[in-house]
């Protein structure tokens, strides 16, 4: 058997995608297993296969140089792995893989495309185009260590008996969230036909959902109020998801979950729908020339006015319902 030791930190999302990656590289390669090191909080994203084992981590306790090296050596104590996947490629793992190669170990390290990303973010740049998907990206890493791995890009449903709407209007940056009243409006129409769940985190969030509850009748908010096994569980029943360009999209995707997905700044041609997301479900400006300004919705409107959020239509979103 095989051992193959990987990592990826964070986001959310991010390590939520590997996830389906993993799981049908072990499916295709029988005589390998996957030791899967990240944040303790991660841990029940990876529960889909016996061979995918994770490893949590609180990363408070290994800072520094120090603190890395001390990882390094406690991973190779407990695991001596085969080969070791970066699939994440960040200041820290980069001093990870330095220690492992300099210990002899086989180190394969993801190419997220930077170069790619820059020119399509561009926002001159007229002549944009789809890059590699973020998860044959990850799949790209087992390839190079001389395993074979094809993604099916498709959906695994896990129950039978969906039904009902989640609606996740918020993300990590302002250019990834439509205004406000936009989608309290969504939801109060939404809740006319559906009974709809409110998905989101953190005080702020969880005081709007909250109050969005009391004022729209037929709708729930589950925000703060669910452990992560309990949110993927009731995630899998959904019928839908409506999601922006966020973590639970990429959780939809793990739970065989069909997901609207909602574009600002933020473009799919940048590798990061959901995988098994079907394109139709994408809702977005279609004709501003800026887009994509950013791949993580992080930057400024050079604008000044998020047009790629306040002139999107609502009314796309319902008719793909």
């Amino acid at each position: 058997m095989k051992r193959i030791l990987a990592y990826r930190f964070s986001a959310f999302g991010d390590v939520a995608m590997t996830v389906p990656v993993c799981v049908e590289f072990l499916e295709q390669n029988p005589d390998v297993e996957i030791i899967f090191v990240s944040r303790d909080n991660f841990k029940d994203l990876f529960d889909k296969h016996p061979r995918l084992k994770f490893y949590g981590i609180n990363l408070d306790d290994y800072k520094g140089v120090f603190g890395i090296r001390k990882l390094t050596k406690q991973l190779i104590k407990q695991f001596n792995p085969d080969y070791v996947a970066d699939l994440h490629d960040v200041i820290r793992t980069k001093m990870l893989n330095s220690i492992f190669i300099r210990h002899g170990y086989k180190v394969f390290q993801i190419d997220k495309g930077k170069i790619e990303k820059e020119k399509l973010t561009n926002i001159w740049n007229l002549h944009k185009f789809p890059l590699k998907r973020t998860v044959e990206r990850y799949a790209d890493v087992f390839r190079r260590m001389g395993f074979q791995v094809n993604l099916s890009h498709k959906l695994r449903t896990l129950s039978d008996n969906k039904k009902d709407i989640g609606f996740a209007p918020f993300a990590q940056h302002k250019g990834k969230m439509m205004p406000e009243e936009k989608s309290f409006e969504l939801a109060r129409i939404l809740a006319k036909t559906h009974r709809v769940y409110f998905f989101g985190g953190g005080k702020e969030e969880n005081d709007i959902l909250t109050k969005w509850e009391k004022q729209i009748p037929n709708t729930h908010s589950l925000s703060g109020k669910l452990k992560l096994t309990e949110e993927l569980q009731k995630i899998s029943e959904l019928e839908l998801m409506i999601s922006m360009d966020s973590a639970n999209m990429h959780l939809a995707s793990l739970m065989g979950t069909r997901c609207i997905s909602v574009w600002g700044s933020t473009h799919h041609y940048a590798g990061f729908l959901g995988y098994g997301q079907d394109e139709n479900d994408i809702v977005h400006v279609k004709d501003l020339s800026c887009r994509p300004c950013s791949v993580f919705g992080d930057k400024e409107c050079f604008r000044g006015d998020y047009a790629c959020l306040e002139e999107l239509d609502i009314q796309k979103i319902i008719d793909k319902i």
